[in-house]
């Protein structure tokens, strides 16, 4: 089977014109510009629970590798989640020093230009000191649609965009404004580390609870009670075993929703 498959493509490319054809085919596959189309990676809770799925099925049933699944895609979501609020802190982070570094720099008597450039050269964030740099020298005017605040930063650059065109058009300083939004971008940092400390006990519950199951079948397996058998081999066991799951997301949505109802 294989042989006459190699003998098909060989014959393609031999045979007149075949190799037009070839060319022309693979030239659309790559592009254009004659490179590969760059690959679009899967979704992580997508691989997270056909991984977690895949390797439950070779262990136990269809249902647990279904619910095994689920809960793999769940808290890939909530790991995806987790570190989206992490780089949104380290870039809010990074832009505070940022504006820091351009007052001080404004208020030393270097020009708008220098000083800007100074103090992305420190920035941490590559993509956070772009943007800076573009808020600065390329100001965007007034009356433009806002961008996306999700951690804060559009509305802090464009707030000094803003600064930046009334002190061209006017003359005022501009290392006043600059601190001022510093301080506003310190002052959110702090209420965020304020709500962290207030949400860890209600968060730590959460965890406790939500490990409380797999304690559970780890006693009874002590024992000799065998209830993973039970769950997963018997009809009534299935139907608990599912509901369980269920009201266990449950739990950890609602507690999750609490804890962020708390920070609005």
């Amino acid at each position: 089977m294989i042989g006459a498959l190699l003998a098909a493509a060989g014959s393609l490319v031999v045979w007149p014109g075949g190799r037009v054809v070839v060319r022309d085919r693979l030239a659309r596959v790559a592009g254009a510009d004659g490179r590969h189309p760059a690959r679009r990676r899967p979704p992580l809770p997508l691989v997270a629970a056909m991984a977690a799925g895949g390797a439950t099925a070779l262990l136990s049933t269809a249902l647990v590798a279904g619910l095994a699944a689920g809960c793999a895609a769940v808290a890939a979501r909530g790991w995806q989640e987790r570190a989206r609020r992490a780089a949104a802190a380290a870039r809010l982070a990074a832009l505070t020093e940022a504006l820091a570094a351009l007052a001080a720099e404004l208020r030393a008597g270097r020009a708008l230009e220098e000083a800007v450039r100074s103090a992305a050269v420190d920035c941490p964030d590559r993509d956070c000191a772009a943007a800076l740099v573009r808020a600065v020298l390329a100001p965007q005017p007034e009356g433009s649609p806002a961008a996306a605040d999700a951690d804060g930063t559009a509305s802090a650059l464009d707030r000094l965009s803003a600064a930046v065109s009334l002190s061209s058009r006017t003359g005022c300083s501009l290392a006043a404004v600059v601190s001022a939004v510093e301080d506003d971008l310190r002052d959110r940092q702090r209420r965020a580390r304020e709500l962290l400390v207030a949400t860890a006990g209600p968060r730590a519950s959460a965890r406790l609870l939500a490990g409380l199951p797999l304690l559970g079948l780890a006693m009874g397996s002590g024992v000799g009670a065998d209830p993973w058998h039970v769950l997963t081999r018997t009809g009534t066991g299935q139907v608990l075993l599912v509901v369980g799951v269920v009201l266990e997301a449950a739990g950890i949505a609602w507690t999750g929703r609490l804890v962020r109802g708390i920070g609005r």
